[in-house]
């Protein structure tokens, strides 16, 4: 993605370092973040300095390399297994972390060098496999199309090109006129922060819309199909994604809206059962209780915007059972979501 005319990835890695684009500063402020060691770059996914499922995945591949890169010669397995642990723990919901790290833990037996090869190769195939999302999804997408999408799964998400925006980026490529409505997804408001700036930059036409106006737009035959993407798909197509997935894919299946979900491979967890063995992630309550924006003159300030003294309750993910999804768009196709089509793909 061109960034004031600069190609960008949302993460790399240079030396032993880990950079990637800070989010929590979008749209107001693009700055680079570095991770100098593997525990700055653990707690860069815990703060959601980096967020979405191929993001975090490519992140914390880097950091496992990093634990490589950084352990002791006097108690070097016992540092990296506990590396592999504090990675694991950053975010528990997204199966790209661990897939991630398992893979370069495995390479990293062999040899340090063999651990950043394969984390950097991680990375790569996460953008080829974004770029095979937006060409398959880009089939689905009619001229003159209306979707809407939910969180952020673009660009910033993945380590280029996105899921859910990605069939969005090839449909404008291809000079499909396309509108897309931006739910604002409380409460880190990443469609309002992250998606709407994507799209901005693209020059892409959208509009942000509350979280509770999808049934009003659907019921008014203002939306042609919805596109959200995924951080962890069970093996019989249940998918837990951003907290309020699965309510607008209900409404979806009562208005007859298709509703696809983007999402490597990678992102599918065989050994899952169902979405009832998927963990949900809760947050700080403080991400709801409070907001960050700018005021008038451009300063970054974070206010309380809930009653004081009230407390909140703070889910990250839900859990969209297979029934209401019309359809899952892979790297090597779309498919079904059920076990079958599923086991087709490994």
């Amino acid at each position: 993605m061109k960034v004031k005319g600069k190609v960008y990835r949302t993460v790399w890695m240079e030396g032993s370092s880990v950079f990637m684009i800070d989010q929590n500063m979008l749209p107001f402020e693009f700055r680079i973040h570095e991770a100098k060691t593997y525990f700055d770059t653990c707690f860069a996914i815990t703060t959601m300095i980096i967020r979405g499922a191929g993001a975090i995945g490519a992140a914390a591949g880097y950091a496992m390399a990093q634990a490589f890169l950084g352990a002791p010669e006097n108690d070097y397995w016992n540092y990296v297994e506990q590396a592999k642990e504090d990675i694991e723990a950053t975010r528990p919901t997204a199966r790209n972390l661990f897939y991630a790290v398992e893979r370069v833990f495995k390479a990293g037996k062999v040899s340090v060098e063999d651990a950043v090869v394969e984390a950097r190769k991680i990375a790569d195939e996460d953008a080829r496999d974004s770029r095979k999302i937006g060409e398959f999804g880009n089939e689905l997408i009619k001229d003159g199309s209306r979707i809407e999408t939910h969180c952020n799964a673009g660009w910033l998400a993945f380590v280029d090109y996105g899921t859910a925006l990605s069939p969005i980026y090839f449909a404008r490529k291809s000079r499909k006129k396309i509108f897309v409505y931006v739910d604002e997804t409380r409460p880190r408001s990443q469609g309002a922060r992250l998606t709407a700036w994507e799209l901005k930059n693209g020059r892409i036409p959208h509009v942000i819309v509350p979280d509770n106006a999808g049934a009003y737009l659907m019921s008014q035959g203002m939306v042609d199909m919805m596109i959200v993407g995924a951080d962890r798909i069970a093996k019989n197509g249940d998918v837990a994604n951003k907290i309020g997935t699965f309510e607008k894919a209900i409404i979806a299946k009562e208005f007859g809206v298709p509703f696809y979900v983007a999402a490597p491979t990678s992102t599918i967890d065989i050994k899952c059962k169902s979405g009832k063995n998927i963990i949900i992630e809760n947050r700080s309550e403080d991400e709801v209780l409070y907001q960050t924006g700018i005021d008038k003159n451009n300063n970054i300030e974070t206010i309380l915007v809930c009653s004081p003294g009230s407390k909140a309750l703070n889910p990250a993910f839900d859990v969209t059972p297979a029934k209401y999804i019309t359809g899952i768009i892979t790297e090597k196709g779309i498919i079904k979501p059920d076990r079958v089509e599923i086991k087709k793909l490994f």
